[in-house]
């Protein structure tokens, strides 16, 4: 008598035919392309906030504002408060617009992608996409 794993392995170790099909994408739906675009937007915007802490935090414990504060005033003869200036909530908040706008951005550009190819696969014919089932 054999074992349910026996037989898996059996099964596993057995060369399968590969099929291969060559398929033809001729259609993006509009609204599938609209989320998918906006999910990646989201997840750039994250990207983006997150960064811009990170690097804020490293220049500032590194003290590499006020060195360029000093590196000003001696150069200009004057002296501009960078640390006032660039604080962690107006450089957050620049960020937040930021990865706002290049949500919409992203999310708009996904939606005229799926309209561009949908237009343009009447004149190409579709793009060939080749699949196997390994």
């Amino acid at each position: 008598m054999t074992s349910v794993a026996e037989k898996l392995a059996k099964k596993s170790t057995r060369k399968t035919a590969t099929k291969q099909v060559r398929l033809k994408l001729v259609y993006v739906d509009f609204w599938s392309s609209v989320k998918l675009s906006f999910l990646v937007a989201v997840c750039l915007a994250i990207v983006t906030v997150v960064a811009t802490f990170l690097i804020y935090t490293v220049l500032v414990s590194t003290e590499v504002l006020s060195k360029v504060d000093e590196l000003y005033a001696t150069v200009a003869g004057e002296s501009a408060d960078l640390a006032a200036i660039l604080s962690i909530g107006n450089v957050m908040g620049f960020a937040v617009v930021v990865a706002v706008l290049n949500m919409v951005v992203i999310t708009a550009l996904g939606a005229i992608y799926a309209v561009l190819y949908n237009l343009s696969v009447k004149i190409t014919g579709g793009l060939l996409v080749g699949f196997t089932n390994n």
